[in-house]
């Protein structure tokens, strides 16, 4: 299903577009399938711009051309993954805990398309998957006591396959987030987090996604819902 999805993806690109290239499995997906399609002489001119160490590594892999994104004033399409998805198209984002450099590129994107399956679609946002606060290594603890203090709970994510805490592309940890009647909020949840001192980013993603593209597995193809259609779900 993954796999029909991320070919769906690559359907809404052209020739000469700077694309976003997301992370994650259904990104890595999608970034095979692009490959695929430039080595077919399908897509020319395709510039990619790398949302984490591991889109850059399969890119390179795979010979699509990179560029860095401090060198480009825009991103033509963005396709990324997403962990929950609400009716209104707002995301939480960083279960890969690359959602920092996920979210300054979709910010820079004309268009953000997100991939997903049926069971990232969520009516209300963080009732189950934790929001990943990304923070200074030195100020985790502080962050974790603010936050606290606004019914919410948290833990230092650990890694899995090394001993101690997970650590980011950017040299951060991680804080996962659950509020204790989820996120009914996200603007306004996102600005009271990214103003706590030591914080560098949260994995919300809010109005910027544009279209979502969800795979049922009932039907094993792709469909592209409105939010209108979402809620309904």
């Amino acid at each position: 299903m993954k796999q029909i999805v991320a070919d769906a993806a690559i359907k809404e690109v052209k020739s000469d577009m700077i694309l976003g290239l997301g992370s994650g499995s259904t990104a890595a997906l999608m970034i095979k399938s692009l490959a695929h399609e430039i080595n077919s002489g399908k897509l020319q001119n395709i510039r990619g711009v790398a949302t984490s160490f591991q889109s850059e590594v399969l890119a390179l892999e795979l010979n699509i051309p990179l560029i860095d994104l401090a060198s480009v004033s825009h991103i033509d399409l963005a396709i990324d993954g997403a962990d929950e998805v609400d009716p209104g198209f707002q995301l939480i984002k960083g279960g890969g805990a690359c959602h920092v450099r996920e979210k300054l590129v979709a910010s820079k994107a004309n268009q953000l398309l997100i991939v997903v399956d049926e069971s990232k679609m969520v009516q209300s946002l963080n009732q189950s998957f934790p929001l990943p606060v990304e923070v200074l290594p030195n100020a985790w603890k502080q962050v974790q006591d603010i936050i606290s203090e606004m019914n919410a709970s948290s833990s230092l994510r650990m890694a899995t396959k090394k001993a101690g805490p997970v650590v980011t592309d950017q040299g951060n940890l991680i804080l996962d987030v659950l509020f204790n009647d989820g996120i009914k909020d996200p603007k306004g949840i996102e600005m009271s987090i990214n103003n706590i001192p030591g914080v560098l980013e949260n994995g919300l993603f809010v109005d910027l996604t544009d279209n979502v593209l969800v795979g049922k597995i009932e039907k094993n193809v792709p469909v592209v819902y409105s939010p209108q259609k979402l809620a309904n779900l």
